[in-house]
This record gives structure tokens, C-alpha cells and sequence, in this order.
């Protein structure tokens, strides 16, 4: 049988609150809210000062979630794997009241073998997750909290490659005369099933691999074989020349589409499918960065994962749009702030052409300061990963890797994020007094050297070990940081086992660095939106480039009430550009966005690539019928009139998943269907629930009363 995957979007029971019982299959969850997964619900709740400003001022707590599946008796004798992209946090997860484990990162994708916990046929199979996330001050942003990220249930044969088992790769693209030639490489590391009772045996597999174009015909096939005794785990690596073949970039970011199948006592059935780029690049100490052999700057900008009104539980179509208008600003690079992110993100980097920095953590194995009252306001608390750390972090990293090295976007791993801020908590005798980048407020007392306080050599330990761990999974990939003291961190070996070093707002050092380092490449992993810090990469040959904090604004990171997120980006959370983005895109080489004006209150669907008057009676409708799609409506004041008070109600088929303005002072709450344009706009998101028709009513409120400005069917 070919492997499956299918999505579990819908049907879920929702429950806030702890119920002790609910992993019991026989519970009944009958009073429970019905919800659509990807869910975060913390931003289902009004905004509270009680809780943290570092993460927008919105609940944390205990939630459990339930879902009743039914899977078909011919999968009864298969590989059954239950995979959630990510759960935000402490996740413990059972199946049929069978506890399968937990996982207390919220960024890690988790998968779960239930061949033998699930049901068959009439018997359902019950899924019960709960999820801790009660110390609401463990992050410097906004995280979010619930299943966050989409579900999936995957049915293969019991000889089938280990989750994220595949990896493909090219070494290098060599010239054959007057053509190019790829030298590609696939390893496939199977699981070779479950032995029987007896004596073990060995079964031949044969592997199969065909690399396709995109107009479907094949262009290059691998194949290989073993002899894998049964219940083993083994590896199969296959090579091969791709001829001329079509280089992913930025500017051409071509995909193929990769085929694996196996044969096992001579039955062939398809277990793996995905899309892939061929594409080479290298580092250079004094010219800087190369893709396909071209000199290249990264035109980078970080991005927190969350999506304004609809909190984590972010979508591919919410993605698209924002990654449109970065690409219209001459942006060609991504940074994943500060953590792995929901694998669609790099999906659309694949296919629309942006580089990115792929992020573990932010935090080792001690805290850093997490703000509650305001950003910089002392005193701060200390929850966070560090607690978990110590036992998770080589899995954590791991599963990034693996789950990521097969996207031609990923150029580059960091392990980490400021780990080397100073004084938070390491600090070295060698500085008797340190100062970050966002220190304006510290006291005087938390600037001075404290013996008593974690000694920052211990941080060149650690990162040669998270530095091997990533090259044990790709090592076709460079290993940075994000480095926040290099005065002192560069001193003590934290560098060294870097391939690339990664500053945040230290372009001054750049000059006396490179030549400190004459064998090492410098990166701006984090800049400002100065001109001065686009120059020094401009400028200097040897600075790979730059990623701006932020390209859009963020929840969390507050400077304190009312307001709950970060406006560092030149694009708002509601998905639209502010007047920097203009001279974003003439330092960056992008196209300046004109204002379009309009006589009236205007409402119109978003689409790719286009904005068009609301008449959902189109194929772009047609094509979004699957459950939990988010359709994206823009309401448009004319220009000179003041904001406007919007009301929506949405029947039928869907529902208001939200609606944002992009204002970070505005207190109402995400779950409102009502909400004032800002700068005359702002976006209304409507989620699909079934097939049928979605009813939208937009309305203009002034008082009591109201007037209807559009009326329309999805």
C-alpha cells in the first residue's frame, strides 16, 4: 500500500481547564467546544495585565483536547504514526487511554507510533492531549498554547522509512563539457518492520528513488538495495548525475519533485513524496556568500511565528501574503526568530525564494530575563526552556534537523540566540562591567561582574556539542549563533566551532573582527533598519548580509500596558506595509508600493499575487474547500476619513476566526467580531468549516446603529 497521510483538522473537543479523567477513552467530552486544529487558546481570552507583557498579556493554563477517528479496517495490520507538528507546551499525549508520552518543548515536531494502541473498523480510536502551559512568563514573545499546528496521521507498511527518514541532498554541480551536471544523493533509513514470534529473518528491500520535473517526467532514477534482518533500522544511500539541471534561487527558485518507493518480496508501493531543489553554496572569509556560484547578499528579516489575531495557530495562506509583500520589499532571506517554525512557512520558502536561517533555541541551560510588567522593567522572572534543556535539547535539535534539511531554502542552522547576553545570567572576570544591546534600563547592580553567576566559558562546551549534533544529522549545512557579547565571547572560544558567526547590532566590530578571525565568515544575524547597518554589509565584501528585527511586528515583547507587541517590523501584523517599506525596497532593490485610493469603504478578497473586489464565485473558491482554510478579507476606508467601526458576521459554512488592524494598543478582544480600521484598514479572517456556502456580512457601526457595506457568499 502506498503511504498515506491524512490531516486532522476537525472534530476536536476543546476543554479548558484540567480534567483528570479526560485520557480516559469512556469520558464524556459531549459539553466540550468544538474546535479546528491548528488552536491556540490564549488568544481566546480577553487581554489581562495580570498576566505577562513578554507574552502579550494573554492566559496561559491547563487545556486538554479529544478527537474520536475512524480508521478503516485495511490499515489494521499497517505502520500506524500519529505526528503533531507542534504542541505548545508540556504535551502528554494518549490514545485509546494507552499513554503514549510527553514533550515539553513547544516548537518540536512529535510523532508517536500507535500500530498497536489504535482501533479498527466500527471501534473508534480516541485521542486524548493535555497541555501544561501555566508559568505564562517562560518566553521573551508571544508563544501561544494548545495544539498549535496541524495534526497528521500517517499509514504505511511496516517496512517504510523512520519519520523524517529521508534525505536528499546535491554535492555539487560540476561542468561535463558544455553542460552541468548535479552529483544528488538520497539516504533512505528504513524501518524494517516488526519480527514475528520465530527466529528472525532477513528480507531484501529494494529502494527506489526518481527525481521529476515540474511538468512530470522523470529525469534521474537511483535505486539500491539491502538485506535488512526484520525489526532493524538500516540506511540505504543512493547517488546519481542530474544533467543540466535547474538551479533553485531566490530569483528562480525551481523545485523538483522527489519519488521514493520500495519493493519488498516483490511488492513495490509508493512511501514518500516531496518537492526539492538542486542548488549549491559556499562561505567565503573574504568574499562572503555564494549561491550557484554567484556572489550573494542576504536582504534577510526575522519573524516571531504568530499571526496577530490568530495567535500560533498560524496558516500556509496568512504565510503567503505576508511572504508576497517581503518579496515586493526586496527581501530574499528568512530568519526563524527563535525557534523552529510550522513546516508550511518553509514550504512557501521553497517555492517562493527565500533563503533561510533555521533556529533552535533561545535559551540554553541557564534563564535569561523574561519580562512581566513591561519590557526592561525590572525585577524580571525565570521560567523557561532552560528547565528542560539539560534532557531535551539533543532530541529537540535533532528533530529540527531532520525535519528540515530536505528544504533548499534551509542554508544555514543557529543553535542559538544571544546565549552570550551579558549577565543574563553568564558573565567572565575578564568584563567587570557589561552592557547589552537593550539595556537601558538595567541597574547598576545586574551591570557588574557576580562570581556567584554562571561562568560564560561554559558556553563554549556547549555549543561544540549542539555544533556536532547538527552535523551528525546534515552536514551539508554551516553551524552559527546569534552572538550578542563578542567583546567577550570571541575571547573564550564560543566561535570556534562555528562555521559562520552570526552578530546581532555589531557592525562596529565587524573591521577588527575580520581581521581577529582571517578564516572565519561574518553574518548580520540580527541588524537594525539603520542605513548605516545596510551599508556595512553593502560595503564589505566579506559581510554575508543582514536580518532586519523584524520584517513584521509581533506580539509579546511589550514595552508595557496597553501595549502587548512589538512594532520593530515595516509590516504590521494584520499584513500591511507601513510607510518604511518603501524605503526598505529602494535600499534593497524592491518595487515601492503605491497607495490605491478609493471614493468608498471598499471590501476585497485577498488572492496570490492579486487584490480583487469581493465575487467569490471564482476557481480560487472552488479550489479552497478543504476544512479550516482561512480566507482573507481586507476592508479599505477612503482615504482622509476617519477610521471606521467594522462589524462582521459570518453563517453558513464558516466562521470569524478574527479580525486585526495591526494596532497594539487596541485592547479588544481577538474573539470580538468587531474591530476599528487602522490607517482606514484592516483583515478579516473567515475559516472554513464544511463544504457549502460561507454567508458574509461586513457592517459599518456608528452607535447603535449599523450599515451594511457588503454582503457575499465564499
Amino acid at each position: 500500500m502506498d503511504t498515506k497521510r491524512i490531516t486532522l483538522t476537525n472534530n476536536w473537543k476543546f476543554h479548558y481547564g484540567e480534567c483528570e479523567d479526560a485520557w480516559y477513552k469512556g469520558y464524556d467530552d459531549s459539553s466540550w467546544e468544538d474546535v479546528t486544529i491548528p488552536h491556540d487558546f490564549s488568544v481566546s481570552a480577553p487581554f489581562s495585565k495580570e498576566y505577562s507583557s513578554g507574552t502579550g498579556y494573554l492566559r496561559g493554563g491547563i487545556a486538554w483536547y479529544r478527537l474520536f477517528v475512524r480508521i478503516p479496517e485495511e490499515y489494521r495490520d499497517k505502520r500506524l504514526t500519529l505526528v503533531f507538528d507542534g504542541i505548545y507546551k508540556n504535551s502528554m499525549v494518549w490514545v485509546n487511554s494507552y499513554y503514549m508520552g510527553k514533550r515539553p518543548y513547544g516548537y518540536s515536531e512529535i510523532s508517536y507510533d500507535i500500530s498497536q494502541q489504535a482501533s479498527f473498523g466500527d471501534e473508534l480510536t480516541e485521542i486524548s492531549v493535555k497541555v501544561i502551559h501555566t508559568d505564562i512568563a517562560d518566553s521573551r514573545w508571544f508563544t501561544g498554547s494548545g495544539i498549535t499546528r496541524k495534526v497528521s496521521l500517517v499509514v504505511s507498511e511496516k517496512v517504510a522509512p523512520v519519520n523524517n527518514g529521508i534525505f536528499f541532498s546535491c554535492k555539487a554541480v560540476e561542468k561535463q563539457g558544455k553542460k552541468n551536471v548535479a552529483k544528488v544523493m538520497v539516504q533512505n533509513e528504513i524501518f524494517c518492520g516488526i519480527p514475528g514470534a520465530g527466529k528472525k529473518k532477513k528480507t531484501k528491500i529494494i529502494s527506489q528513488s526518481t527525481l521529476l520535473d515540474n511538468n512530470g517526467k522523470n529525469v534521474l532514477v537511483m535505486q539500491g538495495e539491502l538485506n535488512a534482518l526484520e525489526g532493524s533500522t538500516e540506511t540505504v544511500t543512493l547517488e546519481g548525475n542530474l544533467n543540466s539541471p535547474k538551479l533553485w534561487s531566490p530569483d528562480s527558485p525551481y523545485l523538483y519533485t522527489l519519488e521514493t518507493r520500495l519493493s519488498v518480496d516483490g511488492k513495490s508501493y509508493l512511501v514518500d513524496t516531496r518537492k526539492v531543489g538542486v542548488r549549491t553554496f559556499s562561505f567565503d572569509p573574504n568574499k562572503g556568500f555564494f549561491l550557484n556560484e554567484k556572489s550573494t547578499k542576504f536582504k534577510g528579516v526575522c519573524v516571531h511565528h504568530d499571526g496577530g489575531c490568530l495567535g500560533a495557530a498560524m496558516k500556509k495562506e496568512v504565510w503567503r501574503r505576508r511572504l508576497e509583500l517581503l518579496k515586493k520589499s526586496g527581501c530574499n532571506a528568512i530568519r526563524c526568530s527563535h525557534n523552529p517554525h510550522m513546516p508550511e512557512l518553509y514550504d512557501l520558502c521553497d517555492e517562493m525564494g527565500f533563503m533561510m536561517m533555521d533556529e533552535a533555541f533561545d535559551e540554553w541551560e541557564n534563564p535569561k530575563n523574561k519580562w512581566s510588567t513591561g519590557h526592561n522593567v525590572y525585577p524580571p522572572k525565570h521560567q523557561g526552556y532552560y528547565e528542560d534543556f539539560p534532557m531535551w535539547h539533543e532530541i529537540d535539535l535533532r528533530t529540527m534537523v531532520r525535519r528540515d534539511r530536505n528544504h533548499p531554502s534551509v542554508i544555514i542552522y543557529s543553535v542559538g540566540n544571544e546565549i552570550d547576553y551579558p549577565n543574563d545570567p553568564y558573565c567572565h572576570p575578564m568584563f567587570t562591567e557589561m552592557t547589552g544591546n537593550n539595556d537601558n534600563n538595567k541597574p547598576a547592580k545586574e551591570r557588574q561582574y557576580d562570581p556567584n553567576k554562571p561562568n560564560m566559558e561554559r558556553l563554549a562546551i556547549l555549543v561544540k556539542e549542539l555544533a556536532n549534533i547538527v552535523k551528525d544529522e546534515d552536514s551539508t549545512r554551516p553551524v552559527t549563533v546569534a552572538a550578542a557579547f563578542p567583546e567577550l565571547s570571541t575571547k573564550i572560544g564560543f566561535i570556534d566551532e562555528l562555521d559562520v558567526v552570526g552578530y546581532n547590532y555589531k557592525e562596529h566590530l565587524y573591521a577588527q573582527d575580520h581581521k581577529r578571525f582571517p578564516k572565519k565568515t561574518f553574518l548580520g544575524s540580527e541588524n537594525s533598519h539603520s542605513l548605516e547597518a545596510w551599508n556595512a554589509v553593502k560595503d564589505n565584501d566579506y559581510i554575508c548580509g543582514q536580518f532586519l528585527w523584524t520584517g513584521i511586528d509581533y506580539l509579546g515583547e511589550a514595552l508595557g500596558w496597553p501595549v502587548r507587541g512589538a512594532s520593530s517590523g515595516f509590516i504590521t501584523t494584520a499584513g500591511f506595509p507601513k510607510p518604511e517599506f518603501n524605503v526598505r525596497a529602494e535600499l534593497w532593490g524592491g518595487t515601492r508600493i503605491k497607495e490605491k485610493k478609493t471614493d468608498e469603504v471598499k471590501v476585497e478578497l485577498w488572492k496570490p499575487e492579486m487584490c480583487l473586489d469581493m465575487n467569490f464565485k471564482d476557481e480560487f473558491i472552488e479550489n479552497h474547500k478543504e476544512i479550516g482554510y482561512l480566507f482573507q478579507v481586507i476592508v479599505k476606508v477612503p482615504e482622509g476619513m476617519e477610521e471606521k467601526d467594522i462589524m462582521v458576521q459570518v453563517t453558513g459554512a464558516g466562521e470569524l476566526a478574527g479580525i486585526d488592524n495591526g494596532d497594539l494598543s487596541d485592547l479588544t478582544p481577538y474573539t470580538a467580531n468587531y474591530r476599528k480600521t487602522l490607517n482606514g484598514e484592516l483583515v478579516v479572517y473567515i475559516r472554513r468549516l464544511a463544504t457549502g456556502k460561507i454567508n458574509v456580512v461586513v457592517r459599518e457601526v456608528n452607535g447603535e446603529k449599523s450599515s451594511i457595506i457588503s454582503k457575499v457568499n465564499i
